[in-house]
């Protein structure tokens, strides 16, 4: 199968670029269909930017119990989740910590808006903690605690692009790739030379510095202190924030890339990375996931069988 057999679609969500790619071209409008489908939904549970989301009103529930969507549910348990497996590094409770900061609408509003947005409203010091999230399986309820005010952009965005691509590749019966604002997943079966994806500090700019790289299955996430980046009170933020002190995350990466078994796993460590610096080497090579590791001065870090750059890589 050559590259031309491949159907591809591209469109807005989340105030980012999702690109849809099928191994059968005569399915690219239903394939669409169903993305659109499962897009809605997750925007519709975990939007911290539309007034009628589960997640808006979950965190003005002041502590109240409320029902909520098999799909909420799925977010907020994978959020939880990642804050286990990473020692709460990744806490969803950060909610607070980026309306601080500006970040209060879609992202591309925050950065246009710059300076001229919203000022700093202050630190907020050290976040709520995961373990101020509950969740009733059983009963499908959810309750915050501690005034705790949750954000899921580390982990709804890779959920959403695993979910497209399973349902995708279990309807159509051929291979899927989803890319949400970079977060990648596959499934079906790959096309002969498998799914080539480019890694780059910025995925809306191919051009810029980065590598290709190739996978068959699983995900692939990259996180970035650079793309989501913008400037209030004259100080320049990001939307990474550490758990510890409530603000943007003081890393020496400027990007961390990641491949795992779904791309909501490899989000979590690529997100966890940055939060946690230089030792995240050492943590990557022990679980065994290949990563690609930038510093601010563009020199790179690989683990766990990352392929090396190239020189043709660089552009």
């Amino acid at each position: 199968m050559s590259d031309s057999a491949i159907a591809k679609d591209t469109f807005a969500v989340f105030g980012t670029t999702a690109v849809l790619l099928i191994t059968d071209p005569r399915a690219i409008r239903q394939a669409r269909s169903i993305a659109d489908h499962v897009l809605a939904e997750v925007d519709q549970a975990g939007s911290r930017f539309r007034p009628d989301s589960e997640l808006v009103r979950l965190n003005a529930a002041d502590g109240e119990s409320l029902a909520i969507s098999a799909t909420f549910a799925s977010l907020l348990t994978t959020a939880l989740r990642a804050a286990a497996l990473t020692g709460g590094d990744v806490d969803p409770t950060c909610g607070r910590a980026l309306t601080s900061l500006g970040y209060d609408r879609d992202f591309a509003d925050v950065k246009a808006a710059g300076d001229a947005g919203p000022r700093l409203t202050g630190s907020v010091g050290p976040l709520p903690g995961w373990r101020s999230v509950h969740l009733d399986h059983g009963g499908r309820r959810a309750w915050l605690e501690h005034g705790a005010q949750i954000d899921l952009g580390a982990t709804a965005k890779a959920w959403a692009a695993d979910r497209c691509a399973v349902q995708l590749a279990d309807k159509l019966g051929c291979g899927v790739l989803v890319s949400l604002g970079g977060d990648v997943s596959v499934a079906g079966p790959p096309p002969p030379e498998h799914w080539r994806i480019r890694v780059t500090d910025d995925d809306a700019a191919p051009a810029s510095p980065g590598q290709t790289v190739t996978i068959s299955s699983g995900g692939l996430a990259t996180s970035s202190t650079t793309v989501r980046a913008w400037t209030v009170g004259g100080r320049r933020v990001h939307h990474i924030i550490d758990p510890a002190t409530g603000e943007p995350a003081r890393s020496c990466w400027s990007t961390v890339s990641v491949a795992a078994g779904t791309c909501t796993d490899a989000n979590i460590a690529s997100t966890a990375a940055i939060i946690r610096g230089a030792a995240a080497l050492d943590w990557l090579h022990h679980l065994g996931l290949p990563a690609r590791l930038v510093r601010h001065d563009g020199t790179v870090e690989t683990t766990a069988g990352w392929p090396t750059d190239t020189p043709g890589d660089a552009a």
